[in-house]
């Protein structure tokens, strides 16, 4: 975890010292520094940062009068040359408060205790449960149907269109044809869309298969199969859909 962090302090020696002991912390990331409290509200406004090195006693406005400022208040860590704020930073809720001259090793006590503190509160936060992948059936590639005398293997690719015709439905292919014994409903669930679509109470044709389609008739071979009024609104759609993939 990287922890984007600004320090403010009008001396330019205490600068070169907070950047220096950040430089060797593999978790900080000092992005910018500056001499005055207004730069540092203007800095703040679009560029939101973790962490704080914010002196108190500065020219103008104060590190305190700037921490009221703020709205959205980051980590802060105090850096100041006069024990007498301690209890005044502390109100504020600062995750620190370091005394100048401020020594690295007291620097590292005070940085742990806000790389803790970040670590604790994204382990604390709810893990966004993602929505559960849609699972959808595999396209068959193949049927087996029933005809009188045997059960037939009928690839999917291959079927023009079905033809129901009675009590029976005809299945056509490029290589052949089968009769089978067989309801609407069962056709229509082997037969699903988009790669098959019901245009009339007697017909089902492959999308793929078609030639042309010209006045509510869809040629498909040297078959002219009649669009009804029922089925063509899903017709189109389906055909719309293609022609936009």
């Amino acid at each position: 975890m990287k922890i984007n962090c600004i320090a403010v302090d009008d001396e330019p020696l205490a600068l070169d010292i907070i950047s220096a002991y950040c430089a060797k912390m593999p978790f900080l990331n000092l992005v910018e520094t500056f001499d005055n409290a207004i730069d540092t509200l203007e800095y703040l406004r679009s560029h939101p940062v973790d962490l704080i090195f914010l002196d108190i006693q500065m020219g103008g406005l104060t590190g305190i009068q700037l921490l009221n400022a703020l709205k959205n208040k980051p980590h802060v860590i105090l850096t100041t040359a006069f024990d007498s704020y301690a209890v005044q930073g502390f109100d504020l809720d600062v995750s620190d408060y370091l005394l100048k001259p401020i020594s690295f090793e007291r620097f590292i006590k005070g940085v742990n205790k806000v790389y803790e503190k970040m670590q604790s509160d994204a382990a604390a936060l709810p893990v966004e449960r993602q929505p559960a992948p849609i699972v959808t059936e595999p396209e068959p590639t193949c049927f087996f149907i029933k005809t009188e005398t045997r059960i037939e293997k009928v690839n999917a690719s291959e079927i023009l269109y079905v033809e129901g015709m009675s009590d029976y439905w005809r299945i056509v292919t490029t290589g052949k044809r089968i009769m089978t014994l067989m309801n609407a409903k069962g056709i229509e669930e082997m037969l699903r869309e988009p790669r098959f679509c019901r245009v009339h109470k007697s017909y089902f044709v492959a999308i793929d298969k078609i030639d042309f389609v010209e006045r509510k008739h869809i040629k498909i071979g040297s078959e002219r199969i009649p669009i009804s009024e029922t089925y063509q609104k899903r017709f189109f759609e389906l055909i719309e859909k293609k022609k936009g993939s």
